[in-house]
Parts: C-alpha cells; structure tokens; sequence
C-alpha cells in the first residue's frame, strides 16, 4: 500500500512544476499538508481557497470527504482506474496509487510524484493512435497489456470520465482524443461531435472539436482549453469542478443543483451576471440534444489563485433514450430534474432572466438547432440510421416541450 504522494503545481502562467505538498494516508482519508518551501513563496496560491487555504500544518478533507475535492478532481475517474487495474496485476490500488500510476499530463494544474525534490513526468512522449486503440480494446475486454503498451497507458489514465481517451499533442495542439469501441449501442463518438458543434452554433462558450477517422475507427478530438502555448512549453490552467466548488462527492452528487451552481456564481465568479445566462443556456442546450450526464464533475471553473471563472463547456454528449421521460443529472428548479423547457423556466430568475429573456433564449436556439442540422448531419457523416436515431429522439425530444408555453411547443410541431 502506498502512504504518500507529493502534489506538484503549475503555478499562473509557469512552464515548469514546483512541489506544493504532502499528500498521505490517513486511517480512511488522505490528509495534505503544504510545504514550508512553497508557503515561503510570493507567488503561492492555494490549491483550492475553500479546502485547502494557504497555512501551514495538516488540513483534513471536509466531513464525508476521502480526500479534497480538489485534488480528487485530478485523478483519474472510472475509465483511467480501469486501465492502472488492467496495468497493474497484483498490489493494492489504493487512492494513492491511482495517483501516482496514472500519467502526467491530467486536467487541470496538479500533478502528483513519489519524490518532493525530483519531477519525474509519465507518459509525455509520442504515441500512435494504433497503439492507443489496441489499449482500449484489451482494458474494455478486460485482457492484460502487453509491455510494449506501458506508454500508451499513461496517455488515458488520468483523465475523467467512462469512455476511452487518451491526451495527445498534433501539430502543436493538445487534445483529448475520445474513441468510438466495439462495444458502443450507438455511434457516441459522432453523437457527441454533433452536440458539441450544436452548442458552438447555438453561441456556447465550448472546446473546440474535430471529427477524424483513422485506422477504420471514429476520433473525437476536443481541443484542452487547459492548456495554453507559451515559450516553447505549455501554462496549465488550474481547474476545479462543479462537485468540489459544491464540497460533494461521487455519492452525494445527486444534491448538486443549477440553482446551487447560480449562487456561487453569482457570489465567487468573475462576470456574474454574463456566466449566469452563459449558464442557463448550457443547461438548455444539454436538454435539446439529450445530453442528461451533466453531471457536477461536467461543470468546472478555472482558478488563478483569486477568482473563478467558468471553463468552456465540454462532454455534451447525447444519452441512450428508449422513451419519452427523461432527467438531468443535476436538479434545476428545487427538486425537479426533468428534462423539459418548463423546468428551466422556472429556474430563469436564478440566472437573473427574465421569463421572456429566457424564453427568447430557447427560442434562438431551436432555431438555430432546425436550422444547422441538415448541414451538420452531413458534415458528422451521419447515415441515414444514424440521423434517424438522433434526430426527435435525442435532439429536439418532444418530452422537452412538454408543459412548455404555446411559442416553444410549437417548434415541436413543426417538422
């Protein structure tokens, strides 16, 4: 079992990581403490205001928490422990180890090393998409790596999410390529390409994304808005998500609300009133393309030590539906959830929208949606099935109008 991990940071607009902290277990927690070496520091900021403040001596995760939140948003979530398991045939996988087993190049500004005086970076060189694939395929079926693929699994192992991906740099660029599997009950990887350019049609702010084919297989290949060119090198952005920003965790996410996530906007981000309707229109985008896994970890902030400000939208990716009903993964207005434009209007004045501003709102983007899917159907080169199974199922479902005023229910008519 590993007993410590020592947190590493890119500090605002630094090519080069400094060690913050230890990070080690705890009984059932792991406890961080930051260096005195960085708290010496003039240009320290801390890792995240709320959890963990910048003085000295032991911090302990909130009550209910196993660790921060803010560092627990940079480990890897279900895909990434699926490959350190597949990597990894004996030992304990405790929380630490998924840490330090997991590649370098994570989301945010946080990296995580067994040494506080040597940075030793995992998994940063070149790699093929051959490679890649053939990894995803063997941790899906659940068959062991091979050596040759060790560098290929720290390229998927410490970003969030179920689905393969890996970080990949082109043409100096840094992405986060997502792969279409055997396994997949539907093409996910052009469904999430279609949402996402819907959302940058409708006015979103949202990762820039590209669909390719190479090797026989559909990449998703979403621009990190993480990472910013700089002097031969690359800034990292710190990033905190919706569920830290809320102090939950996995189990109790069910709790996070829009509304919730208004309030601290509202209270802790810069342009307030601006990332409040830029808000409330992602949340309606999320309904009219069937996107219900907005879940908190789906919402994130940058944070430069002083403030927050919203991230560009990402992961807006069309759910499997067989019927009608359907819910968001975070609550709108109180305790309603369900995927209609009636529960968002609601929550409007939460997102200071008037009922006519926010139904002024939805109406652009139904239009605008109507108007740029035959065009974007044929750019995703979606087949005929495929357009079929999107189309009114995902996109545009008429349970989304249900309740909704005589204006908005009308463009579920019309065809």
């Amino acid at each position: 079992m590993t007993s410590e991990a020592f947190v590493w940071i890119w500090l605002p607009s630094s090519l080069e990581p400094v060690v913050a902290g230890r990070l080690r277990a705890h009984e059932r927690q792991l406890i961080f403490a930051y260096g005195r070496s960085y708290l010496a520091r003039d240009d320290a900021i801390s890792i995240h205001r709320a959890e963990l403040p910048l003085h000295r001596g032991v911090q302990l995760p909130a009550p209910g928490l196993a660790m921060a939140g803010a560092l627990r948003d940079a480990a890897p979530d279900a895909w990434g422990r699926r490959v350190v398991m597949t990597r990894r045939v004996s030992g304990d996988l405790d929380e630490l180890t998924y840490l330090l087993a997991s590649g370098s190049d994570r989301i945010g500004a946080l990296d995580f090393q067994a040494s506080p005086e040597v940075y030793v970076p995992r998994g940063l060189d070149a790699v093929r998409f051959d490679d890649l694939f053939e990894l995803a395929d063997r941790v899906m079926a659940g068959m062991p790596l091979p050596p040759e693929l060790d560098l290929a699994v720290f390229h998927g192992s410490s970003i969030g999410g179920a689905r393969p991906k890996a970080t990949i740099e082109i043409g100096g660029q840094r992405y986060i390529a997502k792969f279409s599997t055997a396994a997949d009950p539907y093409n996910v990887i052009k469904a999430e390409y279609v949402a996402m350019r819907l959302a940058a049609e409708v006015g979103l702010n949202v990762a820039p994304v590209s669909l390719e084919h190479i090797a026989g297989r559909d990449v998703l290949l979403v621009e990190r808005f993480d990472r910013v060119a700089a002097g031969g090198g690359w800034h990292r952005r710190a990033m905190l998500s919706a569920l830290t920003l809320f102090g939950l965790d996995e189990m109790m996410a069910r709790y996070a609300s829009y509304e919730d996530l208004a309030d601290l906007v509202r209270h802790d981000f810069t342009r307030p009133e601006e990332t409040l309707h830029e808000l409330f229109a992602r949340l309606v985008l999320n309904i009219l393309v069937g996107n219900t896994d907005d879940h908190a970890r789906n919402h994130a902030a940058f944070w430069d030590g002083r403030a927050l400000s919203l991230t560009p939208a990402y992961d807006i990716c069309p759910q499997p539906r067989t019927g009608g009903v359907a819910s968001q993964a975070m609550l709108i207005a109180d305790d309603d959830r369900s995927s209609r434009l009636a529960t968002c209007l609601a929550a409007a004045p939460r997102f200071r929208l008037s009922p006519a501003a926010a139904s002024d709102l939805i109406e652009t983007q139904l239009t605008t949606i109507r108007e740029v899917w035959p065009a974007l159907s044929a750019e995703a080169r979606l087949s005929p099935i495929e357009a079929r199974a999107l189309w009114r199922r995902q996109l545009l479902n008429p349970f989304a109008f249900e309740g909704a005023p005589s204006r908005l229910a009308a463009f579920d008519r019309n065809d």
